[in-house]
């Protein structure tokens, strides 16, 4: 397989949805493959081919929801000349381009009504009909289709065909989120933060701090593992000092200070931007102190490790919530020696 398509993981959750993917990969019939998005549906699809007995044959990608609604019975089924306007030559479509091999289709439960008919009839007998054309051309070609929506509740719903679910529901692949895969998050980091230091020409990998990692470890990852791997990669990207460990991780690319408000805020009225409420600073009951300089400083080191920890230790959001220039924010956690809880 082709170096981007590697599978990275030793989770059992993970390891089980490419084992099932193995197993699936030498019959000739359809699979489904299920997940959020970023969880690599295309990189299982390929493997399925790959691994088949098709293995030599093309495998053709089409994304269902990249196209409007008029185009897909063309680029699914192909057309003739004069079919339509605008069709001044015959085309195949993307079966008889897959003829032999695989067909992968994307984004499935975007198909339209007509689409999902047409599907059927080409899962169930294996013949196409271009657009404008009489007679129907036979095609041998394996269906792996893929999607991040709930297709038996769009059934439920009467936006998917049940009959169609049940030709392609040969074989469903679900694919485990990166947060339920437990351990696959330092793996994938160092694989691509290598990678990418390879890139840069880094004579040393010098990794990620622990306080890196355990950010890392400890978020969400709502984009899987496509959001993981661009987090990675800036961060390497980002890194000036390749003796040390990359200390800063920064999850929004988005995150600055001068981040532009939208036509929505721009839209606000002085007297309505001003009467936005102003986060108060809580105060404590006993207000008396023996030393008032001790007392500002042992609040103001409080508030920052309040800030770094609902920002995960991130040292530029934390700057951004505390509307502070991140060398100012340095500047403060070296004064109070917080520098290596806020190295990330």
């Amino acid at each position: 397989m082709e170096r981007e398509s590697v599978f990275i993981g030793q989770s059992l959750a993970f390891l089980d949805s490419v084992e099932r993917a193995s197993r699936a990969a030498a019959l000739n019939r359809p699979v489904l493959v299920i997940g959020e998005r970023g969880t690599g549906k295309e990189l299982v699809a390929e493997r399925l081919h790959r691994l088949s007995p098709r293995w030599d044959g093309p495998l053709i990608v089409m994304n269902c929801a990249a196209l409007p609604e008029t185009l897909i019975e063309a680029e699914l089924f192909g057309h003739e000349a004069g079919a339509f306007t605008g069709a001044t030559r015959a085309r195949a479509g993307r079966f008889e381009e897959a003829d032999g091999g695989t067909l992968f289709l994307d984004e499935l439960g975007t198909l339209s009504a007509a689409a999902q008919e047409r599907l059927l009839r080409a899962v169930e007998y294996g013949e196409v009909t271009r657009i404008g054309a009489s007679r129907p051309v036979n095609v041998d070609v394996r269906i792996v289709a893929a999607t991040n929506e709930n297709l038996p509740a769009l059934v439920e719903q009467n936006r998917f065909r049940a009959d169609l679910l049940d030709r392609l529901s040969f074989e469903v692949i679900t694919l485990p989120p990166l947060r339920a895969r437990e351990g696959d998050v330092p793996v994938l980091a160092e694989h691509f933060g290598r990678r990418m230091a390879a890139e840069l020409g880094w004579e040393r990998w010098p990794g990620f701090s622990k306080a890196a990692m355990e950010t890392l470890t400890g978020y969400d990852w709502p984009g899987n593992v496509r959001e993981l791997r661009n987090v990675i990669e800036r961060a390497v990207y980002r890194w000036e000092n390749e003796a040390h460990a990359i200390e800063s991780i920064e999850f929004d690319p988005f995150a600055s200070p001068w981040k532009p408000k939208g036509e929505a805020a721009r839209s606000l009225t002085p007297a309505t931007a001003s009467a936005q409420p102003v986060p108060a600073v809580a105060a404590n009951d006993e207000l008396e102190c023996a030393d008032f300089k001790a007392a500002c400083d042992e609040y103001e080191k409080k508030l920052l490790i309040a800030a770094l920890k609902r920002c995960r230790f991130n040292q530029r959001v934390t700057a951004k919530a505390l509307a502070l220039t991140y060398d100012q924010l340095r500047h403060a956690l070296r004064r109070h020696d917080l520098l290596q809880a806020g190295g990330s």
